[in-house]
């Protein structure tokens, strides 16, 4: 091959300067994880090649055995990996190795800790792939020729890591990519050696589905390409003949993650349908883990052919952290993602996926209680989207879910749904819960003191996802939800008959106060009540059964929405001291100062925004200082 134009000197984008800069520093323990990067990249290309060859098999030409091959020359300071895949062409050379163009990268980066074993697996998630060979490489030369392309449209792309690289025209006699590391003085002491890299391939890359060949031998006098890897799909053998080192190294080929799997489950199908599917739970969440209008889902092949990854029509957006592959012997080789839609072998495939999925977590759930909470404390938060999303499952996501409570008073959710319901008292037909914006002020809002004075036990959610699920979810066997901050509270026959008359009595007494404070807080209120709910606070802002609490509207209010302005109610308890002593304020001024405190900080106790926090403060200053005394006299603010 002969270079033919003059090289073009390209800086890196600066986010791959970055990552390379993180990667050789946090990697340093791990260098090995390169060869799996390089190899996994070459499989992957070989991938994409035999697809597009069922549509134009001339791509193939007359090399159509597809192989990535390694060799090495320790004089030479020289490792190389050539595949035959679909290659690329200069434009695609500078998208795939000059930038990272992938979504959530700053959020990456804003991630790091600094901590080098913390960031080293934050960069697995994140995938290095090619850039991994800066860990043992000075310097990396890369040549491609892309499919189809003629052999005078090569591109020769090289760089030292350094924040630029370079590109120049060339001509390559066969299709794919040639990866040179030229490396460094460390790594040809410990990489440059047949039994170092067949070991290697053996560990992290034995279930290619791809022959890898190697030469063996060293030096000039070497023997013939020779196949090192098993070259057969994991995921087609049985079970019984796959070990747990095999399954675990698999995943971090398909999932591009350094750390192993928490679990996993593996299915053959045979029957109406066949299919083989296996799917992964990851030990840890992605930094990209909240982003839903980004593409997930798993790898779709037919026929062992692969097809596509990110199939997300074969798993809903709830288990969107869930990573492995789908191969069905039933799909057309030629099937797209607008053909995914609707299909009735995807549905098909879909909903058996997720059973399967619900029963490994639910056996997890049972049998492995530390797992189950390592894995809540990862995915717990997604795994709320389920029963919104998910009518059809949504009883087995619900047993599922874990909830803090005022029972174990821990802002670790452990609570299942089905304890809380075992300790239900005898009268009790509601599951009773609140949302706020943070543990805390979930269990210190003031609208619990009924229920901390009957024992009843109350479900604290303090997720953001929290409200949302809850309102799409209306009950669980047979018992209904009821918010503790909800305007029409009941306690059914937890409250006696007596309680409800005495209340009705207390409400007719406070008449008055009630008119006249509702009278001062005008359109910011529904309504002003008594109480039944308070027990040590003043007051309290409860809402309609169906409207969107205050922290809520502050939430999507931060995300740029335009809400409607509902009003709360105010509740007043008349049997608290300050209540009692505005009942008994004659002077309007003040009357109206104290009713607009208590409602204002109601809405703060709430997570609300107030509309106007310097009256607020103003209020507040002046109520203070005239029941302040300095050298004996009371200060009094015009």
């Amino acid at each position: 091959m002969n270079a033919t134009v003059e090289k073009q000197t390209h800086e890196f984008q600066a986010e791959v300067t970055e990552l390379l800069k993180l990667m050789v520093h946090s990697l340093y323990s791990n260098k090995e994880i390169f060869l799996r990067e390089l190899i996994s990249n070459a499989s992957d290309a070989c991938d994409k090649l035999r697809f597009k060859a069922l549509s134009n098999d001339s791509l193939l030409g007359d090399d159509p055995n597809l192989k990535i091959r390694i060799d090495f020359n320790k004089r030479k300071k020289k490792l190389v990996i050539t595949d035959n895949g679909i290659g690329m062409n200069a434009e695609q050379i500078v998208e795939h190795l000059g930038t990272i163009a992938k979504s959530g990268t700053k959020e990456f980066f804003r991630s790091l800790t600094g901590d080098q074993a913390k960031d080293s697996q934050m960069i697995g998630q994140f995938g290095v792939g090619f850039y991994s060979s800066f860990i043992v490489a000075d310097k990396v030369t890369v040549i491609s020729r892309a499919a189809g392309e003629p052999a005078d449209q090569a591109v020769i792309w090289e760089s030292e890591g350094q924040g630029g690289y370079t590109l120049q025209e060339t001509t390559k006699d066969m299709r794919g990519t040639e990866i040179t590391l030229h490396m460094n003085k460390e790594a040809v002491t410990e990489f440059l050696e047949e039994f170092r890299i067949r070991n290697v391939v053996k560990t992290y890359s034995d279930h290619i589905s791809f022959p890898i060949e190697m030469k063996s031998g060293s030096g000039d006098n070497k023997g013939e390409w020779e196949t090192v890897n098993k070259a057969s799909a994991l995921w087609t053998l049985q079970k019984k003949d796959i070990s747990k080192e095999e399954y675990k190294e698999f995943y971090k080929h398909v999932a591009h993650d350094f750390e192993d799997p928490q679990d996993w489950i593996h299915n053959h199908v045979e029957g109406r349908q066949s299919y083989i599917s296996l799917f992964y739970i990851p030990k840890r969440a992605p930094f990209d883990l909240m982003e839903r209008d980004k593409r997930y889902g798993i790898k779709l092949y037919v026929k062992r052919v692969f097809i596509m990854d990110d199939a997300e029509h074969l798993m809903p957006t709830w288990l969107r952290f869930i990573r492995g592959l789908v191969d069905s012997d039933d799909l057309p080789l030629n099937i797209s993602r607008e053909i995914l839609q609707g299909n009735k072998i995807i549905d098909t495939i879909r909903n058996a996926s997720i059973s399967r999925i619900l029963s490994m977590l639910e056996k997890m759930a049972k049998k492995k209680h530390e797992e189950y909470a390592e894995f809540w404390k990862n995915f717990g938060h997604v795994l709320k989207e389920g029963p919104v999303e998910d009518f059809k499952n949504r009883d087995r996501i619900l047993k599922l879910l874990r909830f803090s409570s005022t029972q174990e008073d821990n802002v670790v959710p452990t609570v299942t749904l089905d304890e809380y319901i075992g300790r239900m008292q005898e009268k009790q037909d509601k599951i009773y819960y609140i949302a706020a914006e943070s543990f805390n002020a979930a269990k210190s809002s003031p609208a619990l003191g009924v229920f901390r004075e009957k024992g009843i036990e109350v479900l604290l959610l303090h997720e953001r996802v929290d409200e949302w699920m809850m309102s799409h979810v209306s009950e669980f066997d047979g018992k209904s939800f009821q918010s503790a901050v909800s305007t029409d509270l009941d306690l059914g026959d937890l409250a006696g008959e007596e309680e409800k008359q005495d209340r009705e009595k207390v409400e007719e007494e406070n008449r008055e106060l009630v008119e006249r404070m509702k009278e001062i807080l005008g359109d910011n209120i529904n309504e002003v009540k008594v109480s039944g709910r308070l027990t040590n606070a003043p007051s309290c802002i409860v809402q309609g059964a169906y409207d969107m609490s205050m922290h809520m509207q502050k939430i999507l209010k931060t995300a740029g929405h335009n809400m409607p302005s509902g009003k709360p109610t105010l509740e007043i308890n008349v049997d608290h001291a300050l209540v009692r002593q505005l009942n008994d304020e004659k002077d309007d001024e003040r009357f109206a100062d104290w009713t607009h405190l208590l409602f204002e900080q109601a809405v703060l106790a709430e997570g609300g925004e107030l509309a106007d926090p310097y009256a607020f403060v103003e209020r507040l200053n002046k109520m203070l200082s005239e029941f302040s005394n300095v050298g004996g006299s009371r200060i009094i603010l015009d």
